[in-house]
């Protein structure tokens, strides 16, 4: 059984968002609503002790050549962005393209990104191409990068400008998610940045959002067949036990996530004390209020 329609999560946010365009979103909340609404191609397995990198949008991996400058990547066949009218109807699929698409706009000078850093200098030919289009100021996202190509419909190829083998935790960043061309066209303001409609294959979809105030998900339709991940060998007690109660169960299981925005600390805890929150982080200046001095939860 999937998304529970019922099952609400409450929490809340200490900052003002930013908005939801991946690649244009700096600010920490905002990107952690992001990671839950877009797939780049790897994650960490929290279970895992240490942690490790395992595949999400990707099926493995990547295939390295022995120099370690050419990497290949395949992507996941079958996951789909949430339905948007700028699909006129039709399931639209994830393809390699759209990686190559996502991380051109990350580097275009139009963009003003604040996340160039994460690509700047790794991929053979885009600092290049990126310089060739400062003077009008937009890249030609068309011509073709000899570091970042979709080899066909499901193979992304990178050539790294030097061997990196630091370059996979990159992989990681919900920066660089995938997005869809035509939801950017379609949606992107003067500088190319589409903060308030944002569509993606992960396992939720913004649904409502009043800016500094409050932020709405619900569980996407068209997400994947996705199960909770398998215990790895060397989980600790703690990963065990969320294990045990997860195993096997398809996600996301929570239906809605509900978030507000409550910037001074004694509303936060207040809400939280009054069950108008599920999940709160313990305001650092009102520890004592939560915990005696043996570090040490209060009964309450």
């Amino acid at each position: 059984k999937g998304a529970d329609a019922a099952k609400v999560l409450r929490t809340a946010i200490v900052i003002a968002e930013t908005g939801f365009d991946p690649q244009a979103a700096q600010d920490f909340y905002s990107n952690t609503i992001n990671s839950a609404i877009f797939d780049p191609l790897y994650e960490y397995d929290y279970l895992a002790r240490p942690h490790r990198i395992v595949p999400r949008a990707a099926e493995a991996l990547p295939e390295i050549s022995p120099d370690g400058l050419v990497w290949k990547i395949r992507i996941r066949k079958g996951v789909y962005f949430a339905d948007d009218p700028v699909f006129k109807g039709a399931r639209r699929e994830l393809t390699a393209h759209d990686y190559v698409y996502a991380w051109k706009r990350l580097m275009d000078p139009r963009m003003r990104s604040p996340n160039v850093f994460l690509l700047r200098g790794r991929l053979a030919g885009l600092d290049d191409a990126v310089a060739q289009a400062k003077p009008a100021g937009r890249l030609d996202y068309d011509a073709e990068v000899e570091g970042l190509r979709a080899l066909d419909r499901y193979t992304l190829q990178l050539k790294l400008a030097e061997p990196d083998y630091t370059f996979l935790p990159v992989l990681t960043a919900t920066q660089t998610a995938a997005v869809a061309r035509e939801v950017i066209e379609k949606y992107g303001d003067a500088s190319g940045w589409a903060m308030a409609n944002p569509v993606g294959t992960g396992p939720f979809r913004l649904v409502e959002w009043r800016r500094a105030q409050r932020i709405v998900l619900e569980a996407n339709q068209n997400y994947r067949e996705e199960t909770f991940p398998a215990l790895p060998a060397n989980a600790d007690a703690d990963a065990r036990t969320a294990h045990a109660a997860m195993k096997g169960k398809r996600l996301p299981q929570v239906g809605r996530v509900e978030i507000a925005v409550i910037e001074e600390s004694n509303p936060r805890l207040l809400a939280f004390n009054g069950r108008e929150l599920d999940l709160v982080d313990v305001p650092r200046d009102l520890v004592t209020r939560v915990m005696d001095d043996a570090n040490r939860l209060l009964p309450a």
